[in-house]
């Protein structure tokens, strides 16, 4: 009895004692690492070992640490004396081998690895077309939201993923973020050169994927020569934690490994999951290519480009074609060199498809690192724990971006003269100015992601063909549909919405059988930012990613005549107008009426006009708007009629699409439309009225911003502000010519 309360005296002294040395250790390695580096998780840090007196303490806590598990070995032995010799619940994995499950999921450790906080970290994505446009946002975002580091984004893309990103990153403009693009089309080149085949499809691949799926092959041949290593990703994945920590593992690869991935998690290449079931060599399970680590210099040393040709040739003689794209060729290279791959632990790729392993990656929500959505369902697939997923994911999907411009403190930014001349120019602005927010709102650099549904149009060589070119915010979603009805022509609409919002349109976009079916409308979201409605910021991206020679400039509220869209281009045929600077000018009428009979021709708006049901646009609010057009003589016109520019003149007009844009000062309500018809007066553009055309307003609540014109006084004296200066450019501009508009706006 005695024997054994010594024990445990020594016992607990030990571990006093061992507290005691580890918490001092920990204080003192903290005040020396504080500030310098970025301090990762076990496994994924660096210790100096230079430090004399630090090696003599660690040595010593080593020492304590031995005594310490040998007074518990005795201490086990003496209880158990008597016993059947049963192990003792609440032993733990760290007194001996871990579990199996574990065992598969960890790797060693033979010394830790940190990153400098200030090192650029390279991540390359495969990206193509509008759908993984959109998609990788959300892997990006998840990127950003946790990062600490300079980041380089490398994008292999096809013609429009590279116009939708190379715009979004543009105007995103977060500080530390640098972006290169390389055409995935000129890759087929190249490999077509050394495959001696026409097209990269040399290798028949049937996922879904396609040849974009095979890309990942080529980095090594597509990246800078000068790039050593790189993070590849499908964009497929959510991160959820700092992409520094993966970046780390690179330290731990032996001389030989090249490859760093995670097993697959599926019985794929087992070849076990139906009768006759035979996929590609593999070693054991295999490994999933949704996050790759590549050690780029290395492999390019070894002859990567030939390596995997090589491979893929001799297994296509008996495969006929890849499955999974990339990663067949990936498991078939290291089934033939293991010593090539680095085992990912599984957490950094949780691959969430129908039947895999993934819950055996993690056993805390600590554990998450990637989120892997590989299974086609996506959103959809099952797993036990696959709400928590969907809520993590769906929290980068509608998370506001610009909460991401934020700058890394202590890291110097990368070169950005759009962002400095930003910063400058908002920097010179007066706060003391009663219109600062106006012109601060002028300045806001809004996120803009084009084509945010697929879109197909292909401009036919048509130089009449027209597009039209409106704006709208959440609250006018209703209008797209009958929109779409009454135009079959191509549409561009900028869409003035948050993140979250932009999600909604969406479902509602995918859910709605008219749109839908529509492949010739462009929707282009302009992500919120500030207190004002940037009507002409709107405008200019819808009228700038037109395809057409013409445009018709029209706004969400109002319904085309049917037949429109034919109207136009026999009448700019008729009038010759591609040797001619014109602008069509299309009639506006408005109902008050939310449900409306929609006339079928002239005659029936002529009806409804005299029955009172319809009137001309705004002739009781704002008559000067729409006067000009000369609504009197357009009831008997069977040609198209000349009219002069009048002050105040804003109607809907059919121009070419290198027409000048509008002048993005003007936010909220008021002159934005004016401005632009000015402007194409002094550009000496013919005002034609069509004889034979008409819209129609369709009644809504008022705007905000008309609120804030029709309550505030200030609001109305800024905007007075804008447009003297509007005037004074324009007189620079185009010189004695424009004194008539300043004459005339003097005269009222």
């Amino acid at each position: 009895m005695l024997r054994s309360w010594r024990m445990k005296l020594k016992l607990l002294l030990a571990t006093v004692t061992l507290a005691i040395l580890l918490s001092w250790l920990y204080l003192f390695v903290s005040s020396l690492e504080y500030g310098r580096f970025l301090l990762l998780p076990p496994c994924l840090g660096e210790q100096p070992s230079r430090d004399v007196e630090r090696e003599a303490l660690a040595s010593r806590v080593r020492r304590v640490e031995e005594e310490n598990q040998q007074l518990r070995l005795q201490l086990s032995q003496a209880q158990m004396e008597g016993s059947d010799g049963s192990p003792q619940w609440g032993t733990s994995a760290e007194d001996g081998d871990p579990p199996r499950g574990e065992r598969n999921n960890r790797t060693a450790c033979p010394k830790q690895r940190t990153v400098h906080k200030c090192e650029l970290l390279h991540i390359a994505i495969v990206c193509a077309g509008h759908n993984a446009s959109r998609d990788v946002v959300t892997l990006v975002k998840s990127i950003l939201f946790h990062r600490k580091n300079p980041l380089h984004f490398h994008f292999i893309t096809d013609s429009v993923a590279h116009q939708i990103l190379q715009t979004l990153f543009q105007s995103w403009m977060v500080p530390s973020v640098h972006v290169s693009f390389y055409n995935a089309d000129d890759l087929k080149a190249a490999l077509s050169c050394v495959a001696l085949q026409p097209e990269v499809s040399w290798i028949p691949n049937k996922h879904y994927s396609g040849i974009y799926g095979l890309m990942k092959l080529t980095l090594t041949k597509a990246l800078p020569s000068n790039l050593s290593k790189v993070i590849v990703l499908d964009t497929d994945i959510t991160f959820a934690t700092d992409i520094a920590e993966l970046w780390a593992v690179f330290g731990k690869f032996s001389e030989k490994q090249v490859i760093g991935l995670v097993e697959n998690q599926s019985d794929w290449y087992l070849g076990n999951l139906w009768k006759n079931h035979k996929p590609w060599p593999a070693l054991g399970r295999g490994f999933n290519t949704g996050v790759i680590l590549l050690l780029l210099d290395r492999l390019r040393r070894l002859g990567w480009e030939q390596m995997w040709r090589l491979t893929a040739e001799r297994e296509l003689m008996s495969m006929l074609s890849t499955s999974l794209a990339d990663q067949d060729i990936f498991n078939a290279v290291i089934k033939q060199d293991p010593s090539l791959v680095y085992r990912l632990p599984c957490f950094w790729n949780v691959q969430l498809s129908d039947h895999t392993r993934s819950e055996q990656c993690y056993t805390e929500l600590s554990d998450l690192k990637v989120i892997h959505w590989n299974s086609p369902k996506k959103l959809r697939v099952k797993n036990k724990h696959v709400e928590f997923f969907r809520n993590l994911y769906l929290t980068f999907l509608e998370y506001d971006g610009n909460l991401l411009r934020r700058e890394l403190f202590g890291c110097a930014s990368l070169p950005s003269p759009p962002r400095d001349q930003l910063q400058q120019a908002l920097e010179e602005l007066d706060e003391d100015d009663p219109c600062y927010d106006f012109r601060q709102q002028h300045l806001t650099q809004h996120r803009i992601h084009l084509f945010f549904l697929q879109y197909e149009f292909l401009a036919l060589p048509n130089p009449t063909d027209v597009t039209l070119v409106a704006q709208l915010s959440m609250d006018r979603l209703q209008m797209l549909e009958a929109i779409c009805k009454h135009w079959a022509g191509p549409i561009s609409l900028a869409l003035y919405m948050s993140d979250a919002e932009a999600q909604q349109f969406l479902r509602y976009a995918q859910a709605s059988e008219v749109l839908s079916a529509r492949r010739n409308v462009a929707y282009h979201i302009v992500y919120k930012e500030g207190q004002f409605y940037p009507i002409n910021l709107l405008r200019n991206v819808a009228l700038a990613n037109t395809q057409t020679p013409y445009v018709f400039l029209t706004d969400i509220d109002f319904l085309p005549m049917y037949g429109l869209y034919d109207y136009l281009r026999n009448t700019i045929q008729q009038l010759e107008l591609p040797q001619r600077k014109a602008a069509l000018i299309v009639p506006a009428f408005e109902t008050l009426h939310y449900r409306l009979t929609f006339p079928k021709s002239k005659a029936e708006l002529l009806s409804m006009l005299d029955m009172g049901s319809l009137y001309t646009f705004r002739y009781h609010v704002w008559p000067k708007g729409h006067a000009p057009t000369d609504y009197a003589k357009w009831r008997t016109a069977t040609m198209p009629y000349r009219v002069a520019w009048q002050p105040d003149f804003e109607p809907y007009v059919v121009v070419r699409r290198d027409c000048p844009r509008y002048d993005q000062r003007f936010v909220g309500f008021g002159w934005n439309k004016v401005s632009h018809i000015m402007e194409l007066d002094a550009q000496e553009y013919e005002l034609l009225v069509l004889p034979n055309a008409f819209m129609i307003h369709m009644p809504h609540a008022p705007s905000f911003d008309i609120s804030k014109f029709r309550l505030s006084a200030g609001y109305r004296g800024c905007l007075q502000t804008l447009r003297e200066e509007f005037h004074q450019d324009l007189s620079r501009r185009y010189g004695a010519a424009a004194l008539k508009y300043l004459t005339a706006e003097r005269s009222l």
